[in-house]
Parts: C-alpha cells; structure tokens; sequence
C-alpha cells in the first residue's frame, strides 16, 4: 500500500479540540468560506454522514492522506456506540471503521446518569499526531463493559490511515494516588474505570497524552484525576489527583478540553468538590483538595504538580450548592501588553455563577476567605451561567451562555471589557454554546455556533459584529438544511471550506 505522511501542523489541520492548546477555536487559515458568500444562497447543507452511535466528540481533521483507495482529506469521527471512523471529509463516503470494544464486551450503561445517555463509548475529543507511527497517530479514551459486568477504560492510538491499533495498545487506565479520599485503600487513592468518566478532550503536550477524569452526575465515590501517558509507548508517565484526601472536584468542562501555555503549563477548571482551607507556607492547600479552584498544573520533567491555582472566596457556598467553576474550559490568551507597557499572561475561564475570571498565569491569587485576589473578575458578565468554553479572535473572547445570546468581549490594554460590544439576536437553550472562529488572517471573520434543538440549528455570524447572521441552517426553504437532533455537547469544526457538526447520530 503507498503511504504518505501528513503536512506538518502549519498547514490547515484540526488535530485537537478547539483547534490549539489554547483551545482559541480559532482556523485562520479559511480562505474559501467569507462573511460575502457565508449565506443561505451560496452556502448549505452538502450530506450527513450516519455513525451508530451519539456523536459527543468534536470531530478532528487531517488532509492529503494515502489510504489503501487513494489520497483524502479526512474526518475522524468517535461514537458513543464505541466507534471510530475515518471518512473522506469532501464527498462524506467510509474510508474505515473500528470498534474499541473488546472480545465480548458492549459499550458502558450510563449508570443512572443522563448526561451521557443511553451509553458510553467514546466521549471525549481525540487528539493526532501527524508526526507518530507510520503514517500519523489519533489517541483516544473509549469505556466499555464486559461480560463479567467490569467496566474498562482505554487509551486507544490508531493509525490514522487504517484504524489499526499501534505502540502494543490499547492500554488499560489504572491509576492510584497517596491519599484517603473516597475510593482509598491502604493509604492511597484508586482509580476506579467505573466510576470515572473522561468527558474533556485528550491534551497532546510534549509528547505526553494527559487525560483528566470526571464522574456520571455527581454519584460518588469519586475524585479529580488527570493522567499522563508517553505516545509512543502508552507507558504512564504521571498521576495527580486534585481532591486525594477528599471528594468530588472531578474535571467536566462541558465537554470542552484542558488548556496549555507555551511553558508548559496545564489550566483546568475543577468541578465542585472538597477544598482545604488550611494552606501550607506556598498557600497551597495543605491536604492538596482544589475542588472548584482554576488550576495550574506543570509538567516539567513530565510529572504533574500543582504550582498555582484561584479559589474563590465564597467557594464553600458555590460547592453546597453545585453553582461550581466546573462546568466551563479555560482559554489561554496570547502574550498582551497592559498599560504601563507590561506584558500579562492571561487565561479566562468561567461557570455556574456568572462570573468571568480572569487569571495572571503568573500569580493566579491562590485562596483568600475574604476576597477575591485575581487580576479581573467580572461578576454577571455573562449570565444564565457557562457549560461550554469561549473563543478567542483578534483580541475578543466570545461567549455562549446558557439561555442567553452569544456575547463579545473586547480585550484592551490587557483588560477585558465588562460588557459586550456586541451579541447575537437569538439565544441558545442548555448548554449554551461553544463558537468556532473562521477567518483568512484577520479579514472574514465567522463565528459559528450549533444551536440544541430539534432540528438542530447551525449559525453563522459576523465575528466583528455579531448583531449581523450571516446565515443559520432554517432560512432555507423546505427544511433543506435541517440535519437531525441537536446535541448538546457539540463544537463545530471549520477547514477548507467545510463545516462539520456532529449529531446524535
């Protein structure tokens, strides 16, 4: 069979959740799709494409592959069903398929909880390699069940031209952790496949494949993991538990995935769960519990440690009452330059409470009873509460809360503004929205946002003003873009003139 390796990353790839590890969401690299032909005569609905299961990952993009049947761009899709594909991306026909259930095994139950429903496969977004194997590499977590009634999480890395399981996995998840929180054993935490979910998209950082757990609902016991394994030999490589003498504080993020900086550095929201208030001489907390804390994990020498973090002060009545940080992901801005000529590293994250928080990477203002110590924190800034991740575009953040309209947010003198300086004139229902951004540099810009409905929706706005619809997938006659039930976790990928939206199915 030819091979032929994919183009290095520069090109117009989509390996990872939201486009880099800054999880921006933005393609600047689009230079068919504009805000002059983005409408509902020139733009629409080209084929769906049926998968057998819900489709809860973003879909993830590679071109100018050589399969077995000739040279494609492709789209990787994963399925609920425990399904992963590879499909030309321009005609929407089969290239392959695999299934990660093994011998006698079916795809997980959804253990009495409705948020990922009716079954657990594959949930989270895959990340790719071109660069790994033969012929480029796409990992990936999948949950199943086997005939004994034990469940299973793996970590899965496919060649992305055949499906063909590489570097001797899959690789069973276990994990344990010094500790004695829930599911402790002799001193230490243990990772429990069943009871842990990996709802955020994997995190390719140099050469590591970190993954970050959560739970179904908030059915315990269960504690906040993130684990690490080398991509070319599925070895594990680090453990950090974020709550191991305590409970909860599990990493959901509506679906969206961990951040990184140039540095090396992970940011991550925790759901709500035990914090220690008892901090130690570096103000950390002392038993090592961050339950709803925005996190800063370093992987220096490839082993995670907590090194910063922002807890709110009111963090006790926001876990009581399940209005955690959690629920939203975290965006790395790039390097800006305040006022006085400084340059500020910033991340902006929110969730339940309607608060933007934005953090100094720097110094995050770790945990004061009394006040807030954090570089900005803009309080009902975007109401009705956050369950998806903002975008960032040529200094805007974009975002989409739930029951509310998409909301932009200018970015000046390392500040961002408290209110928006334009919206979109619909709202969008649970769970509000996470844009993708379009653009050719900084000329025809899009933002793009699915909307959760029967029919699903697909918009398409002017990102310089988002009063202005470019186009949204009911306005042409006879439901002649309509395609399918909405679902909620889902962010459209835009490349090569092409929007994907997964479905349910």
């Amino acid at each position: 069979m030819a091979t032929s390796r994919p183009p290095p990353p520069t090109t117009n790839v989509v390996t990872t959740y939201h486009n880099d590890n800054a999880r921006t969401g933005q393609n600047l690299n689009e230079t068919t799709l504009t805000t002059g032909n983005v409408n509902a005569s020139s733009f629409g609905l080209l084929f769906v494409i049926p998968v057998d299961g819900k489709v809860d990952a973003e879909p993830v993009y590679l071109p100018n592959l050589t399969t077995s049947n000739g040279t494609h761009n492709v789209l990787f899709i994963v399925t609920e069903h425990g399904s992963v594909y590879g499909f030309d991306a321009d005609k929407g026909t089969q290239l392959w398929q695999v299934s990660t259930l093994g011998a006698g095994e079916t795809t997980s139950d959804n253990h009495g909880c409705d948020q990922v429903t009716p079954e657990i496969g594959v949930t989270s977004t895959p990340v790719i390699d071109p660069a790994a194997g033969e012929h480029g590499t796409i990992y990936l977590i999948a949950m199943s069940k086997d005939g004994s009634g034990n469940y299973h999480q793996r970590l899965h890395a496919l060649d992305v031209t055949t499906g063909a399981e590489e570097f001797g996995g899959p690789k069973e998840i276990q994990a344990s952790y010094p500790g004695a929180g829930d599911n402790s054993s002799g001193g230490n935490v243990i990772f429990d496949p069943g009871q842990q979910l990996e709802r955020p998209g994997l995190l390719l950082l140099n050469g590591v494949i970190y993954t970050t757990w959560g739970s179904h609902c908030d059915i315990r016991p269960y504690t906040g993991w993130v684990i690490g394994y080398d991509e070319k030999t599925l070895s594990q490589v680090s453990v950090l538990n974020v709550t191991p003498n305590g409970n909860e504080g599990g990493f959901w993020m509506g679906g969206t995935a961990p951040s990184a900086d140039s540095s090396g550095n992970i940011y991550a929201l925790d759901a709500n769960g035990v914090f220690d208030t008892t901090l130690n001489a570096q103000g950390l907390p002392n038993e090592g519990d961050y339950g709803n804390a925005f996190l800063k994990i370093s992987t220096t020498n490839k082993q995670l440690t907590m090194v910063d973090y922002f807890e709110m002060s009111y963090q006790n009545s926001e876990n009581s009452t399940d209005e955690d940080l959690g629920s939203g992901g975290a965006v790395v801005l790039p390097d800006l330059t305040d006022g006085s000529g400084n340059t500020r590293h910033l991340a902006v994250g929110a969730g339940k409470d309607g608060h933007m928080y934005v953090v100094d990477r720097d110094s995050m203002g770790k945990f004061n009873p009394n006040a807030n110590n954090i570089y900005q924190d803009l309080s009902g800034a975007v109401s009705g509460g956050i369950f998806s991740m903002p975008a960032y575009f040529n200094n805007t953040v974009y975002y989409g809360p739930v029951g509310s309209s998409i909301k932009a947010f200018a970015v000046s003198n390392a500040q961002l503004g408290s209110s928006p300086t334009s919206q979109t004139g619909n709202s969008f229902p649970y769970p509000g929205a996470t844009p993708s951004i379009s653009a050719n540099g900084t000329s025809n810009a899009i933002l793009w946002a699915a909307e959760n409905a029967n029919p699903a929706v697909l918009h398409a706005y002017d990102a310089s003003n988002l009063a202005t619809e470019l186009y949204n997938s009911n306005q042409a006659s006879g439901g002649r873009d309509h395609f399918g039930v909405g679902n909620k976790f889902i962010t459209p990928t835009v490349i090569n003139g092409k929007v994907y939206v997964g479905t349910t199915s």
